[in-house]
This record gives structure tokens, sequence and C-alpha cells, in this order.
């Protein structure tokens, strides 16, 4: 830190540390004012521009050093000078006050804070050199926050130093009115009955409104602005038009329906999205031939001495595709059509906040809505690795095309998607290698999560090559290979397919966001508000598209909130409620999950208590020759309430939906325990985890005093076994 900063911060220093040393806080208060109001008022009568000068001037020190007493002193400038002129010297004083505090803080701060955290600024950098006005209006306007924190804060950001002084004075000045008509009441009480006057209380009403009053304002002043260069229509065509019919789309579509709304849903390629066609359905129908398969290499745990099984890898995709078949009647054109959704198949884009395009076979057609859902789903990320397009490479997608088992297949991935087809094809027979460049496989899990995985892994012969990062692919000698380097060093790893799987990413362009300037966030997908609703507020986002969770059940959970809120808003809407959400990956140990696991509570500090119970413990699953994995399930200290909950065994995705509802409606683990369980069932297994917790928790003492309890009814005056023993150890 240079000289001069270091001059000025210890001249603030000294000028703070004075007003408390000396309590000159006791100046601005309202006591204070009232027992010297007739002085002021008779030397304000005596000296107008004086008095007036020497006020602004104080008021500029106080919101210059950010001390408190800027609101005591607002309405004493309404006692004072009354609203026009109190209102017209507080406006400016606490402009040029908030100014110096917000220089103070750019001079001194800003580089040290930028240098330092530059790279996690980097959003509110680009949102403020984007719209720094419009958030500093919004921040004055809606007095959340007290306003010397504004100042500072927006000292270290990169908005400039007039754009911060002029919306501040425009953005003060409704509040600064409230207050200071206040005042002007608070300076006629003389008894007890001035508090009740109306003119008092119709300020002090006005106060509690203003935040209200003032979101509006915002609401409205911002869509004034985001649609300021489009013509809206007259009237509409439809209440609603949803651009997508995977998960979500058709979710929307048929609440649309149900509530009598007119809704149309336009889909481009094939009806039920990826989650029909090439993700859950798919995927879930080929996992379960292959769960077959593994069962019959097993008998011999089950007594059976020889069981074997022939089948040919190009019917096992046909019965996948069979499936799908049987399936897609639930997301078809009939019935959503039979539902009273408009149903089209063609290529949408949006060409203004109330106007669609659709094109179809027949030609290109306007359709006018109130309101628009985006419900464009995801697609596989493909990493720029060099070689990658030149050997070529499989996909979640395009997968389902095989009709030939891969000899040696790499499987770019160590996520969900691709831990589940690394362990499907290798029981289907292949030579698989896992590629994963993290130390980990199921990195999100908890360490143990991945260790079971990874151990059942190895046991069915898939070589999990983690700490290996992808570097090129290239053909050597007619062969595919995969160069990865691993500690430093590169290793060829010989394959015949390669399935990348690392991930999704929304789809958002080509349908007309660019066009309309909606903003996509550093996830890559749609921005959207708590509300899910984009930059313009009739035009909402839902499913894999807006994140930031990308499961089907959640593309539907969203679908509802952007649905009543495209529909109903302003008269009602709600905030998408993201705070239970289970998933499940269906590898063999099953993992399945809600609510917060052991890594993430530590790394946020949260704390927890753990809770674990091994399956290998329980009859059912002994039975079925299952008995592997576990409960773990975190709780609050010392409560029984439920912070998340990971269950890793066979069907532990079905007997996770206990913990999803019991966190839903806020049920502890004595209600589980509580609570029947069939015996013998693997769902018994949440009701011992429940037992172990309780166990833990037994009230020890009050248990020593039932123990007493007992034995003075069986007549014996003998204490507690457990108390003598514990006086014994003592005295010994």
């Amino acid at each position: 830190m240079n000289t001069r900063k270091l001059l000025l911060l210890l001249t603030l220093a000294v000028l703070i540390g004075a007003f408390f040393a000396f309590d000159l806080g006791r100046f601005f208060s309202l006591d204070y004012f009232k027992s010297q109001q007739a002085a002021i008022e008779a030397y304000r009568a005596a000296q107008p521009a004086l008095t007036a000068g020497i006020f602004f001037a104080i008021y500029v020190a106080v919101t210059g050093l950010s001390l408190p007493g800027a609101a005591i002193m607002t309405l004493v400038a309404g006692a004072i000078f009354g609203l026009l002129w109190g209102t017209l010297i507080v406006s400016f004083a606490s402009t040029l006050g908030a100014t110096l505090a917000f220089l103070v803080s750019r001079f001194v701060l800003r580089d040290w804070v930028q240098s330092k955290f530059g790279d996690k600024l980097q959003a509110i950098n680009a949102g403020m050199a984007r719209e720094g006005g419009f958030y500093l209006f919004t921040l004055r306007l809606i007095p959340i926050f007290p306003f010397f924190v504004i100042n500072l804060a927006m000292g270290l950001t990169t908005i400039r130093t007039w754009t911060f002084y002029w919306v501040s004075q425009v953005g003060m000045l409704a509040g600064t009115l409230v207050y200071v008509n206040a005042g002007t009441q608070i300076a006629r009480i003389d008894s007890l009955q001035g508090i009740l006057s109306p003119a008092l209380l119709g300020s002090f009403v006005l106060l509690g409104l203003f935040p209200l009053i003032a979101r509006k304002i915002v609401a409205l002043v911002k869509a004034r602005r985001v649609y300021a260069n489009w013509e809206k229509p007259k009237r509409f065509d439809r209440n609603l038009v949803v651009i997508g019919a995977g998960s979500a789309g058709l979710v929307t579509a048929y609440i649309a329906a149900a509530v009598k709304a007119k809704v149309t849903l336009i889909e481009k390629h094939q009806m039920g999205g990826d989650c029909l066609n090439t993700g859950c359905v798919p995927s879930k129908a080929l996992i379960r031939s292959a769960k077959l398969l593994s069962h019959i290499r097993r008998s011999p745990e089950f007594g059976i001495r020889k069981a074997e099984a022939e089948f040919d890898f190009a019917e096992v995709m046909e019965r996948v595709q069979r499936v799908v078949k049987d399936i897609e009647p639930h997301d078809s054109v009939a019935r959503y059509t039979g539902l009273g959704v408009d149903v089209i198949e063609g290529t949408a884009k949006i060409t203004s906040p109330w106007t669609v395009d659709v094109t179809t076979t027949e030609g290109t057609r306007t359709l006018t809505t109130r309101s628009i859902v985006i419900a464009a789903g995801a697609r596989p990320f493909v990493p720029p690795i060099p070689g990658l397009e030149e050997v070529g490479y499989l996909t979640s997608d395009t997968v389902w095309n095989l009709r030939e088992l891969p000899k040696r297949l790499v499987v770019l991935g160590g996520g969900p998607i691709g831990a589940e087809l690394t362990q499907t094809f290798a029981r289907l027979g292949a030579q698989v290698a896992q590629v994963e460049m993290a130390p980990r496989i199921l990195i999100r899990e908890d360490p143990e999560v991945s260790e079971l995985v990874t151990q059942r892994f190895r046991a069915e012969g898939v070589a999990v090559l983690v700490n290996h990062k992808a570097k090129q692919f290239v053909m050597e000698n007619g062969e595919k290979v995969l160069i990865a380097e691993h500690e430093g060093q590169d290793v060829r790893i010989p394959f015949d397919q390669v399935l990348v799987a690392v991930g999704r990413v929304a789809n958002t362009t080509g349908y007309g966001l660019e066009d309309l300037g909606i903003p996509t966030t550093r996830a890559r997908t749609v921005e959207t508000n708590e509300y899910l609703q984009t930059r313009y507020p009739n035009i909402y986002a839902a499913g894999d598209v807006a994140g930031p969770f990308q499961f089907t059940h959640t593309a539907a959970h969203q679908a509802w909130f952007a649905t009543v809120n495209a529909l109903f808003d302003p008269l009602k809407k709600f905030k998408a409620d993201y705070s239970v959400i289970p998933w499940s990956t269906f590898v063999d140990p099953e993992v399945a999950r809600v609510g917060l696991n052991e890594q993430e509570a530590k790394e946020r500090g949260i704390p927890h208590e753990v809770t674990v119970y091994g399956i290998d413990d329980l009859d059912r699953a002994i039975a079925d020759g299952e008995a592997h994995g576990f409960v773990k399930v975190l709780t609050v200290p010392g409560k029984d309430k439920i912070l998340g909950a990971t269950i890793v065994g066979e069907h532990a995705g079905d007997l996770l939906a206990e913990y999803v509802m019991a966190m839903r409606h806020g049920l502890g683990m004595n209600k589980i325990l509580s609570t029947i369980h069939i015996y013998p069932t693997m769902a018994e297994a949440n009701k011992y985890a429940a037992g172990m917790w309780k166990k833990a928790h037994a009230p020890a003492n009050l248990l020593a005093w039932v123990e007493r309890f007992h034995a003075w009814r069986r007549g014996s005056a003998q204490r507690p076994a457990a108390t003598v023993g514990n006086e014994a150890d003592a005295k010994s």
C-alpha cells in the first residue's frame, strides 16, 4: 500500500475513532434534537443560509465517513427545513457524501480486491459493465442493505463515478422524500396524542410500504426498458407457446391444458426428448439386460451349479428400442392432442417477446402468445481433444445405434452417465477402460461411495483409470489409440470405440435467444431468476436448458413453476423450490442421494452428525445375495432433523423416497423409527439407520434413573450395576 493510501486510512481512522471516543453519536439522536429543537429553529430563522450550509456540511461528513446518524438527520431536515427544502438539502448532501465514501473505497481497496479476487468477480464485473447503473438504482430504491454498505461495495466495482453519482441522486430521492416527510410530522409532536396524528401515521405507513412500492416500480421500469424496442401485439393467438417436448416441455403443456389455457407445443425432433429416446428409458432397459447377465454369472452364489446365457448384442439393442416404443405413446402427439394441446412438429424461432415463427414441411407461420416457455433440453458435451473427430466417437445420443458390441471400449468420463454405460458394456462382454481426469469416479459423491463402485467395477473387469487426462487420439498401424497423461507420463490405451460421456451442455442456440439478447450463465444455461423468468418477464426456461440440475424429475418440477408463473403472473407467482432434490446413479451397487452429503457439509462448514447403517447386516439383503452398501444420514447436531441422505445398495433409488418425503415435509429420524416397515424388505434399512441414530442419542441419565425404578419395582435395594461400576472405577 502506497504512502497516500496509508495516510488517508490513518486520517479516516482518527476521525471515526474520535466520533466514538467522544461519544458524538449522542448528538444524532431524536431525543437530543427534541431538546434543542426550539434553539435550532430560532437560529435557522435568524441565519437560514448558514444553517442550511452547516447542516449540509455535517450531513456530507456523516455519510462520507459512513457514520451512524444519517437517518435521524434526514428526519431532522424535514423538521427544520420543511418538505421541499429538506428534501433538496438531503438529496444533494447524501449523494455527495455517498460519492466521497465510494471514492475512498475505490482509491484504497479496489485495486487490491480486484487483483486478489478478480477471477471470482468476473461475473460481477461483467454485470456491472452491462447494467451497473440499473443494479445500483435497484439497490437505492429498495433499501434492504444500509446505504453506506452500498457506497463502499460499489467502490470496489468497475462502475463509473459519474454513473454512481447521478443514479444515487435519482435512486435515493424516493426514500429521501418519505423520510423527510416523516420528519415534518415528527417536528409537530408535543404530546403523546401527537404520535397518533393521521399525518404522522401516514408517514410511517409510507415508510412501511416503501420497499413494496419500490419493488413494483423497479419491476415496471425494468420491464419498460427491456420491452422498449419491441411492438406488443394488441391480441394473442395463444396463452402459452412451449419450445421443446422433453420432460419439461411435456409437463408444461400438460399443466397449461389442464387449466384450460390455449397452449402450443413445438418439437423439431422427437416427442419425449432425450429421456425417452436417448437417455433414461433406453439406458435403463440396457442396464436391465446387463444386470440379468451378471446374475447368471453369479449363479453359484445362489446354489445353482451352472447357468449360461447365449445372447446377441444386436437383439439386446432391439429390445431396448422395443421398450422405447412401448413407452412412446405416453409422450405422443396423439396423447397430447387429446389432452387439448396444439402440437406442432417443426422448428421454432423466437422473433419477439410475444411471437414465435414455426417452420414445418408446409412452410413458416407466426404464432402470437402472451408467454413462452423454453424447454429446449441439452446435448452431450464433446471436448475439443485433438484427433477425436478423426477416430470417430459415440455419445449417449448415438450409442443406441450400435448393433455390434465393441471388443475394446474406452469411456471418457467418470460421472453418472459414464459410470452407468461403463458397467453395462462390461457386463455385456466388452473390455472397458474408463478414463477419468479426477482422482476418483462419481466425484460429487462421498469418497467411500466412489470406492465401493470402483471396487465392483474392477471386480467385473473394468479398467478404472483415474487421474488420467485425455490428451490426444491417434491412429497407429491401423489401430485407434488414446494418449492420456497420468502422473506426468503418457499412457497409450488402444481401443475400437470411444464413448464420450463428460457431461451435457444446454441447447441455447438456433431458436432466437441471441437476437433477443437473452443471456446465458457461466454454466452455459439460460439465465433465469428465482421465478424461472429470463431477461423478458414473459419468457421462461425450464429443464436442462435452465439448470442447475439436469434430471428428468427436476425438469418436471421446474415445469410446474414455469407454467403457473407464465399463466398467472402478475396475479400470483412462485419461486422455484430446490430445497429437496434427489437423484440416483443406476450402477451396481446403485447410488442415490438427497440433500447434503458429508463432503459437501464439510466444504460448506455446515455443522452435522453422521449416522451410518451397513446394509450387509440387513436380513433381506443377505437373503437376496446383495449384502453390500450402506445408508448414510446427515442430521443437525443433537436433533433428528435430516440434512441429507446417501444410500448405496440394491434399489437405493427406491429406498431414498422415504428420506425425500421426510425432508420435504419436515419429518425427522424419530418419525422414520416409529413407522412400521414390512419384514423382510430392503426398506427396513431406513428404520435401522434411524435406530442407530436413536441409540447414539439415548438419554443416558434418564435411562440410569429408569434402571433404578425397575430395580425398585423388583424390590431390590441394589443400585444399577453401571452406577456401581462407575463408582468402583473412580475409587480405584
